[in-house]
């Protein structure tokens, strides 16, 4: 069986924000992402993951997202998947504008993140990437969001504040 080749851009978000003790909140100063990946089976997959930013979403501008979504098409093109680690309060605004970038991506391009930090006992982090990594090996070519056992083409997803987590309207 041929491996497949998976990109991962890490943009930082709440899946990989720490704790800072000295001064009592999260932050996106430390990537945990390495972490999370070294607890996991991956047999038949090679990772290769590209840092674009280490930023809360709340905090992205325009050109974050473009560069973002130039990035995840770019990659399709020499990947078997694409997994992009993202802030879920503009987790949409990347996922929209990959979609109007390339609308029919050769490979899967999901996007993913969490609710709850991955330091956190009770986090979604770990879910959620798991589900990425299975997803951009089953689902046909695409942009979605994997979260919360449920992967959401785009366009039309949309962060639903009440209950945390995404849906498509």
């Amino acid at each position: 069986m041929q491996r497949k080749r998976i990109a991962i851009l890490s943009t930082g978000g709440t899946i990989e924000k720490t704790y800072d003790e000295l001064a009592g909140v999260l932050t996106n100063e430390v990537s945990v992402l390495q972490v999370m990946l070294s607890q996991l089976e991956l047999g038949g997959v090679e990772l290769e993951r590209f840092v674009l930013m280490n930023k809360d979403s709340l905090e992205m501008t325009p050109a974050d997202h473009k560069l973002i979504a130039e990035t995840a098409v770019a990659k399709a093109a020499e990947f078997d998947g694409v997994i992009i680690v993202h802030g879920t309060d503009r987790l949409a605004n990347s996922g929209n504008c990959i979609y109007e970038l390339d609308p029919s991506p050769r490979v899967p391009i999901l996007l993913t993140g969490a609710m709850r930090p991955y330091e956190m006992r009770t986090t979604d982090a770990m879910q959620n990437l798991t589900e990425s990594l299975l997803g951009v090996q089953i689902a046909p070519p695409g942009v979605y969001v994997a979260m919360h056992n449920k992967l959401l083409a785009f366009p039309g997803v949309e962060k639903d504040k009440v209950n945390g987590t995404f849906v498509k309207p």
